[in-house]
């Protein structure tokens, strides 16, 4: 498998949201918004996707201008077309239309073959009280990993 070269993530997605499901998207850009993406000039950090008339769209995605885009320049925070098959698109729209479901970005990569990926993800919003947990968790993993190798040593 081709090595993946990862452009943005949103680290904070997986403390917001417990992870349904994960699906691989293309994403439609301009020149110089590939130029800047390629440079690693985007955020996702607020970005959120949505199904609208059959199609899903990320929004809040801030691709910086490119430097020397001059008059070819888009709208930084514009909304940008995924690309999915059909099918992906209706399993989609069934699992958001749950109560509590919505559709977040995780990474934005290039794949392989150099073309610039987003990895979708269909997520449910944990409460407080699950955040808590969470955390509680990886600090008792990490405190058991650091017992066992202080122990083999």
């Amino acid at each position: 498998m081709a090595e993946l070269k990862l452009l943005a993530q949103n680290k904070k997605a997986r403390h917001d949201y417990f992870i349904e499901e994960t699906y691989e998207a293309g994403i439609e850009l301009f020149g110089t918004e590939v130029k800047s993406i390629r440079n690693g000039k985007v955020s996702i950090k607020e970005a959120y996707a949505e199904v609208k008339n059959g199609e899903i769209f990320v929004l809040g995605m801030n691709v910086t201008p490119y430097d020397y885009g001059n008059i070819h320049n888009q709208d930084p925070i514009r909304t940008r077309k995924l690309l999915l098959h059909k099918r992906e698109i209706n399993k989609i729209q069934a699992l958001t239309t749950r109560e509590g479901y919505t559709l977040v970005p995780l990474r934005v990569y290039l794949n392989g073959r150099g073309l610039i990926k987003v990895e979708l993800a269909v997520a449910k919003g944990k409460k407080l009280y699950d955040k808590r947990d969470t955390i509680a968790k990886k600090d008792s993993e990490r405190r058991i990993q650091k017992a066992i190798k202080a122990y083999n040593q």
